[in-house]
């Protein structure tokens, strides 16, 4: 009895050992794509896209993307909606193909390093090439989107219940901490250009192929730790009605298959109505969030007149106070629950939004005011909220209910940047677009306000923990 006692203390010491390895691993994923997010997204692709498009205008201020007029000030933000709905068609396809073949880490590879290569040929965007910057962004936004799901999907079989908000909290630290030391290298690049002897423009491109071939390299950290599980039984599978992972090729092949699992997925999430109202107010809070991300920029370059060394620091400021507020709510959670945290900060979203409406031109402390306040909620309102759905997944369907999550994290927030660009469109200020946001995060911060998490988990087949 003995020597059976101490083989499974062993066998547990040992499990916790890889577990927490694979954790470690997993982390990097976050340090990796990050760099894509903040330097690409959030500073650089949208201002200076926009140079190109308003290179290539008409005498009107318009281009004419497959014949559609399109004014050049709103082409950035269309852009980003043509790839999130792309998104919306790739993901649940291959969430259910990532659960059914159990190769989670090959699909996860090949997204991670087409969204890098696409990223990386933004060098060559110059001129008046804007359909060429479009169709990269098309491209590494896909792939960043999808890539993101797996990776995402990996959260619940890495950690215990218990774990998950510190452990998603990690992740997202480890994102911003990455997004801030490439800023600095960005800024002291774009700031001092002239005497590394490359023009303005140039600068701007060598930061956003760098946050490519960084996403590259990085990658093959989280690759080589995290490790691909057997794929769970389909629900059905002995009745003799499905036709199993060793028949796939009489049915259409692993894209049949997938498509049917997509079918199945849909349908298994109706019957777990409380996640999806979860995911109904995060769809609506985070279409504030990834808004708020891909624009900032643009309304601080075109609205307010800062010039981009201005936004560099102001981008570091958030990447800087996000890594902090986001250990720091993972705190507030396990002392509060996550659910109240959530709320907490979609009321300090509401008050930001609101704010930055009346922000003065020209004026970069009261844009860095604005920028310490988004940093303080917005790496812990995404990393609480990656936790919370981690809860609400029944076992063995992670990446199909994640593809759901990432649809509502960034395939569904399509929404978001086509009202920011049609305000734009239809007054020509970009204060109109801003001040609308604030209704994402009120419309949201009511809907979660009346979801019954503790519920929802036990109705998904999961344990509830002490504070959620």
């Amino acid at each position: 009895m003995g020597v059976r006692s101490a083989e499974a203390v062993a066998g547990v010491v040992d499990e916790t050992a890889a577990r927490r390895r694979e954790q470690r691993g997993w982390y990097w994923y976050d340090w990796a794509n990050s760099v894509y997010s903040t330097s690409v997204l959030t500073v650089f692709l949208g201002p200076y896209l926009t140079s190109v498009a308003r290179a290539a205008a008409d005498p009107h201020g318009f281009v004419h993307p497959l014949g559609v007029p399109v004014r050049a000030g709103s082409f950035y933000a269309y852009t980003v909606s043509v790839s999130l709905l792309l998104s919306v068609v790739v993901m649940p396809l291959a969430g259910a193909l990532a659960d059914r073949t159990g190769r989670k880490k090959p699909l996860l590879g090949g997204c991670a390093y087409t969204g890098a290569a696409a990223t990386t040929g933004m060098f060559f965007l110059g001129g008046d090439r804007y359909l060429l910057g479009g169709a990269l962004l098309v491209v590494a936004n896909v792939g960043f989107v999808v890539s993101s799901m797996l990776y995402n999907s990996f959260l619940p079989q890495i950690a215990t219940p218990d774990e998950r908000d510190a452990v998603s909290s990690r992740g997202w630290a480890f994102g911003y901490a990455s997004g801030a030391l490439v800023l600095v290298a960005d800024l002291a690049l774009y700031g001092a250009h002239d005497s590394f002897g490359v023009s303005e423009g140039v600068a701007v491109r060598i930061c956003l192929a760098s946050a490519g071939l960084w996403w590259g390299a990085f990658s093959l950290i989280p690759l080589r730790r995290l490790r691909d599980r057997r794929a769970a039984p389909a629900p059905g599978s002995g009745s003799g009605t499905d036709p199993g992972p060793g028949r796939a090729g009489t049915a259409g092949g692993p894209l049949g298959q997938g498509r049917r699992q997509l079918r199945e997925t849909l349908r298994d999430m109706r019957r777990h109505p409380l996640t999806l109202s979860f995911l109904l107010a995060y769809l609506v809070y985070n279409d504030g969030v990834q808004t708020v991300i891909t624009q900032a920029s643009v309304y601080g370059s075109e609205e307010l007149g800062l010039d981009q060394t201005t936004l560099i620091m102001a981008v570091l400021l958030v990447q800087v106070l996000a890594a902090a507020g986001a250990l720091l709510m993972g705190r507030l959670a396990r002392r509060h629950g996550a659910r109240r945290t959530i709320l907490g900060s979609l009321a300090a979203w509401t008050l930001t939004v609101a704010a930055g409406w009346m922000l003065p031109a020209r004026a970069p402390v009261w844009f860095f005011a604005l920028a310490a306040g988004i940093g303080l909620v917005l790496g812990g309102s995404q990393a609480l909220s990656r936790s919370l759905f981690s809860h609400l997944i029944p076992r063995g369907k992670e990446a199909e209910y994640f593809s759901a999550y990432e649809m509502s994290d960034r395939g569904v927030s399509w929404l978001g940047p086509l009202v920011f660009g049609t305000a734009y469109q239809l007054s020509g200020s970009y204060r109109a677009a801003i001040v609308s946001l604030a209704a994402f995060f009120v419309i949201g911060f009511v809907l979660l306000a009346r979801v019954p998490v503790g519920r929802a988990i036990a109705a998904a087949g999961n344990p509830v923990p002490d504070r959620i």
